[in-house]
């Protein structure tokens, strides 16, 4: 079967875990989780009477694959939504902020166009006040109405009368692609949760496998050293070495217990 297949068929079995006990690839990242799943498959095979015999479900081996690969393809939808996500935010970000210009700049145009009206200043300045992205897009409607309106007054001061239309049409886009934005948002929430329930179900059953594995050969090197995790091991290992490394650094400037610093 294909990736597809398989994240499709495992759907009902990874949708049905809860976020209690949903695990996100945090001190494990997908990618190496993959690969140590399909190296512990091929490691258990060898130990199949050993691990069976402390009552280890050989089922659960098998279904390694199966589980990977379904993993394998939430991971890729993960991505891939990621990086359309990246692209409609620059997007919007790109828009949004020609939006408030043109916002802001009709706004400053109408305070000076009707500074001696005070029946239509309190208008532009509950307009301007608003911050937030969707009464900017209101905002802009609201300002090209007014405008059209009060044509006379914005004449006298030479106002470009052209803003008033793009101001409606800036309006128009902007909630389309504002929409599109939170619509993106909410895609890619729904396929991280996916690809993190997906991981759960890899790593519950590499979990149970190592520690039957740990336990049938916590007497044999070379066969426990196959039920643990490299990447956790050399993550350690890093980090002693670092350590290692910042305390000798420490100890050739005299310093024994260095300043933290606080925020």
């Amino acid at each position: 079967m294909s990736n597809r297949e398989n994240l499709d068929n495992k759907m009902a079995e990874i949708s049905a875990i809860d976020d209690k006990r949903t695990k996100r690839p945090k001190h494990i990242p997908s990618d190496a989780c993959i690969l140590e799943a399909t190296t512990l498959y091929h490691w258990a095979m060898e130990d199949k009477e050993a691990l069976m015999a402390r009552g280890l479900s050989w089922e659960l081996v098998e279904d390694l694959i199966v589980r990977q690969e379904a993993l394998t393809e939430a991971e890729a939808a993960w991505n891939t939504q990621w990086r359309n996500r990246t692209a409609i935010y620059e997007e919007w970000n790109s828009a949004s902020a020609l939006a408030y210009e043109l916002r802001d700049r009709l706004a400053a145009d109408f305070r000076f166009a009707f500074r001696n009206h005070p029946d239509l200043l309190p208008m532009v300045k509950r307009i301007s006040n608003k911050k937030n992205h969707p009464t900017m897009i209101q905002d802009l409607n609201d300002l090209s109405y007014l405008g059209r309106t009060n044509r006379p007054l914005l004449e006298a001061i030479r106002f470009d009368m052209s803003l008033l239309e793009k101001a409606a049409q800036t309006s128009t886009d902007m909630g389309s692609l504002l929409a599109n934005t939170i619509a993106a948002l909410g895609k890619l929430c729904e396929v991280k949760k996916i690809r993190d329930q997906a991981y759960t179900h890899l790593k519950e059953a590499v979990d149970e496998i190592r520690r039957t594995g740990q336990y049938v050969f916590r007497r044999n090197k070379e066969r426990y050293i196959g039920y643990i995790s490299m990447h956790l091991r050399h993550a350690k290992s890093r980090q002693a070495r670092k350590a290692k490394e910042k305390h000798q650094e420490e100890k050739g400037t005299g310093k024994k217990n260095p300043e933290k610093k606080t925020f």
